[in-house]
């Protein structure tokens, strides 16, 4: 009898964690990142395999090598941002090479989704010269991820495998039987000091080593299968690679595909013959130039971009556009239209209850003499209005080294930085021993409510229990704090809000540095936080508004009166705190 044969709809990001796991991958480590978060959380699931948090990416990649080098297949997964913070091992594990298979997965976020930036991570396959593999389906990501495996051991060196949010989110149908690759050999823990301590002496011979490989690679992308030609009717030629490809299919069914799933090295030669067959060629990619300046490099003529934005996420009609401007396509697809009238825009907002809104509402209310140096977090919404209470963010971790920088510089503004928890365990602490010891002028406050909240509420090492939901012991910020050798360290209850609100201006307007800890938990994590809901009183409203400064989804505005939906409310008394006439917001058993 053959194995029976099974078909799911599953993510990207799902299928991926399965590629892992049919690759005989058992360890896994990362940081919580969308788009990539959910590959761990799929893949600790599965029997004997290890999976786990990582307090930032570049000790996920650190931890995912050493398994690695023990003689375990294993993986570190992250968004494209994350790299940033990886890349320091990453350029050296190039050198070091690998053991068991090594892949390092990067979920870019074209649009931007949920990002600060939209930078295009092929960029570093070439700059650490290691092999970059981009599926462009559901299921050539497990496929792909399986392969990733396969090549890393191959030609001993990290693999990146490149998805973008397209890819990571979107459904599909995948076939596959529940069989896993076996290693091709028992691997061991094997102790090596020529290849695995990177001393100048060793690392010289090491980068010559680096250079031989990446000739093997350029002449194994010619001959992977997963650079592919699709042959078509048309008397031009199409290179394309990752979601852009589906698109290009949908638009052109009858053309000729150079499809890449080995984007680098690039299959040269066998892009060269390709290209030698036709007038034209065009490079449909998402974001940088990357296939395209690769093949002018060699003395290939394509064109590309001058068609296609540089910017933003791709999709039907981006790519008809530009198929359009390079005179591919004359005439308009047919187009379903669903709808004649645009859909209203859903601005993010923090949640009903959330407890970063007290905070930013009592900064806010402070005045203008405050600079305010924000993270990366759920509480960046913070900046919107009309809470309008964060003036900079640019990474995991800045709020306090820039609050540093901007307290020595200059004594105009009170300088107070805002980071949450998990980003203060990802790259906080540093800063604030930068803070410490340099004696930084300046209120710190770490939003502890003890959950990865923006991802999808994600344990973090203040949570008490990890990936698997194993108790474990948890780090209070409190004492991490105390033990760099702050004196002025506070614990409060941010819904006490008119404690909270002197105590904070207080510390602000104190010379020296503070580091102030709000403890209420995240409103939905682990569980969703509800109490009794609250209720306006009508006869006792004015109409001032007051309580739609705190930027509450629960909380709306009808005939001169504010409303509470009692549905979305979670009691947690933000809004009866900040009104300014007594018993016109009460507890609904109040009434």
């Amino acid at each position: 009898m053959g194995l029976k044969v099974i078909k799911k709809i599953i993510s990207g990001n799902q299928a991926i964690s399965i590629g892992a796991y049919k690759g005989n991958a058992r360890f896994g480590s990362g940081y919580p990142g969308t788009p990539s978060s959910e590959i761990l959380e799929h893949f600790k699931n599965y029997p004997n395999v290890i999976a786990q948090w990582a307090p930032n990416e570049k000790a996920g990649f650190e931890a995912a090598l050493g398994a690695s080098i023990a003689g375990t297949r294993s993986f570190a997964t992250m968004k494209h941002v994350g790299l940033n913070v990886a890349a320091d091992p990453l350029m050296t594990a190039s050198y070091t090479g690998v053991n068991a298979g090594f892949v390092v997965v990067t979920a870019d976020d074209p649009g931007m989704h949920s990002s600060q930036n939209e930078q295009d991570n092929r960029r570093y396959a070439k700059f650490a010269k290691v092999p970059l593999i981009e599926p462009s389906d559901p299921f050539e990501a497990m496929a792909f991820m399986q392969y990733a495996f396969v090549v890393s051991e191959k030609f001993d060196t990290p693999v990146i495998l490149r998805s973008t949010t397209r890819i990571s989110h979107s459904l599909g149908v995948v076939q596959f039987d529940p069989r896993t690759l076996d290693n091709e050999q028992d691997l061991k823990l094997e102790k090596d000091f020529r290849k695995y301590v990177m001393i100048p002496a060793n690392a010289i011979l090491r980068h010559k080593v680096v250079l031989d490989r990446l000739e093997k690679l350029k002449a194994f992308s010619n001959e992977t299968p997963i650079n592919k030609i699709e042959k078509g009717k048309t008397n031009f030629g199409i290179i394309t690679s990752s979601m852009a490809y589906n698109y290009v299919k949908e638009l052109l069914p009858d053309a000729h595909v150079f499809k890449v799933g080995f984007s680098y090295p690039m299959p040269i030669e066998k892009m060269r013959e390709f290209v030698n067959k036709f007038d034209r060629v065009v490079v449909v990619e998402e974001l940088e130039p990357f296939m395209e300046e690769e093949l002018k490099v060699a003395g290939i003529n394509v064109e590309g971009k001058k068609y296609f934005p540089y910017d933003g996420e791709f999709n039907l009609d981006i790519v008809e556009e530009g198929l359009k401007k390079a005179d591919l396509i004359r005439e308009e697809t047919t187009k379903v239209v669903f709808n004649e009238f645009e859909l209203p825009k859903r601005p993010p907002a923090l949640c009903p209850g959330c407890p970063h809104r007290p905070i930013f509402d009592i900064l806010h209310s402070l005045g203008r003499n405050i600079f305010i140096t924000g993270d990366i977090g759920c509480y960046t919404l913070g900046c919107l209005p009309p809470l309008s209470a964060m003036h900079t963010t640019v990474c995991m971790g800045a709020s306090i080294s820039m609050g540093v920088g901007a307290s020595k510089v200059q004594s105009e503004q009170k300088v107070v930085a805002v980071i949450g928890d998990s980003t203060f365990f990802h790259t906080g602490i540093q800063p604030l021993i930068d803070a410490y010891i340099n004696n930084a002028n300046m209120t710190v406050i770490i939003l502890d409510n003890r959950i990865t909240a923006m991802t999808g509420g994600q344990p973090d090492p203040g949570s008490g229990f990890n990936l698997k939901g194993e108790s474990v012991k948890p780090i209070r910020i409190y004492d991490l704090v105390k033990s760099i050798g702050i004196e002025r360290v506070y614990e409060v209850d941010q819904y006490d809000y008119e404690n909270t609100k002197k105590f904070l201006k207080e510390e602000i307007n104190k010379p020296g540095l503070s580091v102030i800890i709000p403890t209420r938990p995240c409103v939905l994590a682990p569980k969703k936080i509800k109490e009794t809901p609250l209720v306006v009183v009508p006869d006792k409203c004015i109409g001032c508004k007051r309580c739609l400064r705190i930027a509450c989804p629960a909380i709306d505005f009808k005939d001169n009166k504010a409303i509470i939906d009692e549905v979305l409310c979670t009691g947690c008394e933000v809004c009866m705190h900040v009104c300014p006439i007594e018993g016109a917001i009460v507890k609904k058993e109040e009434k």
